[in-house]
């Protein structure tokens, strides 16, 4: 029999959950109703539950014994303690990249930089937040790529997924600002260099630096919304 059909709608419906969670669509705390979810992804039970059961494993969604599911609740306690993880496992997993890059992953960092960099040529807000954040990442996955660690890379990659609901109200707040771009701007032209020159004290210093920024901003919004 082929399920591939139903595995595709699983996955989808993975995706559309948890980019609405992160995007604000379902509060912190909110029941997540299965005959609200059918209508909004018109999608069967089957999938949903699938998709909640991931975001489960990935702490976006709490399961209710016998009750369904919530969203999972945002805490400054969690924002500190996500934000500090990721930047202490980035600067490990840039001081192995720095160690063990070549050529080629000098060459992916300086095109990922360079389209970054370009990311003001969009037609509207949405649509600059989403291209700068695709290609942020992008950037950010180029030199984190040169540790040569899976193992390390999925660590990596579960926290970075488990701190975008945080991260994501960084970005509202300041991705439309000029200025909050031209920052960043600097900050990845100052972090190319000393990547590139092999300077892996400085850089995982600076790196650690860079993750951190949004924290206070972040928790400025959470209070303001209620969500702290």
């Amino acid at each position: 029999m082929d399920t591939t059909p139903k595995q595709n709608l699983g996955i989808s419906a993975y995706h559309w959950l948890k980019r609405d969670i992160i995007r604000g669509a379902f509060q912190p705390g909110e029941k997540l109703l299965m005959s609200r979810l059918k209508e909004r992804y018109d999608l069967g039970v089957g999938p949903l539950r699938e998709a909640l059961s991931q975001l489960v494993a990935e702490r976006l969604v709490v399961a209710i014994s016998q009750r369904g599911y919530r969203v999972a609740p945002m805490s400054l306690a969690e924002l500190a303690d996500l934000y500090d993880a990721r930047a202490q496992i980035e600067g490990l997993v840039l001081k192995l990249a720095i160690e063990r890059g070549d050529d080629s992953w000098e060459a992916e960092i300086l095109a990922r930089a360079h389209t970054l960099a370009k990311v003001m040529e969009v037609n509207s807000p949405d649509e600059l937040l989403e291209v700068w954040d695709t290609r942020h990442k992008a950037f950010h996955t180029a030199i984190a790529s040169g540790c040569r660690s899976p193992h390390l890379l999925q660590m990596r990659e579960s926290l970075f997924d488990q701190v975008e609901r945080y991260r994501h109200l960084w970005l509202q707040e300041t991705v439309f600002s000029e200025e909050a771009l031209a920052r960043k701007r600097q900050e990845h032209a100052a972090l190319v260099e000393v990547i590139l020159a092999r300077k892996s004290d400085e850089a995982t210093e600076m790196m650690r630096e860079h993750l951190m920024t949004p924290v206070p901003i972040i928790t400025e919004v959470m209070k303001r919304r209620g969500l702290a």
